[in-house]
């Protein structure tokens, strides 16, 4: 029973490997997606636009997961929009990565599966849920935000967003995906 547990576990590791070759090939050159900043101000505030689209996108994503899943996540934005004001040097950010979730949500659900040791993805608390599949988003598809990074503001954004122990979960989760899918 045991060995038939951990062949299988094995077969999910092995199979999700290949599975983020063929997604990082998948996703091209995105360092050319991105224009590299020209000065120190302007690399900080596209850092906090980051940051904050980041939170719009949990927010989206939270509303797109609670309505059974209804459309596609850059159709929620778009609602979101409609609704609310966005900073418009936020879109861009939040477009690339509502895009990256609607491409690639079940191959990002998979690869957190594999980093998820005895849980499901559906059992995962919504927000929880939402800020890990934004994080793998970044860490697969994104070649210029540094993983370290990714962690890091996803575990802020369970700090503020989600339970007491959130943060700590998260930076499980997103570590042994960054070192057993990714590094």
């Amino acid at each position: 029973m045991a060995c038939t547990r951990a062949w299988k576990t094995l077969e999910r590791v092995w199979k999700a490997l290949g599975g983020v070759r063929a997604l990082k090939e998948s996703c091209g050159s995105r360092a050319n997606a991105s224009k590299k900043s020209g000065g120190v101000a302007e690399s900080a505030a596209r850092r906090i636009d980051r940051t904050r689209a980041r939170a719009w996108a949990l927010q989206i994503h939270y509303q797109w997961d609670v309505g059974e899943r209804k459309g596609t996540v850059a159709e929620a934005l778009e609602a979101v929009v409609a609704m609310r004001r966005v900073a418009e040097s936020r879109m861009p950010y939040l477009r690339r990565l509502m895009a990256e979730l609607d491409v690639r949500g079940d191959e990002l659900d998979e690869l957190l599966e594999v980093a998820l040791d005895n849980w499901r993805m559906e059992r995962l608390a919504l927000l929880d849920r939402g800020i890990l599949r934004i994080a793998a988003a970044e860490l697969i598809c994104f070649d210029e935000i540094p993983p370290k990074v990714s962690i890091q503001e996803a575990v802020r954004l369970a700090e503020r967003y989600s339970g007491p122990e959130s943060p700590g979960f998260v930076n499980g989760v997103l570590d042994a995906l960054y070192k057993r899918v990714i590094a």
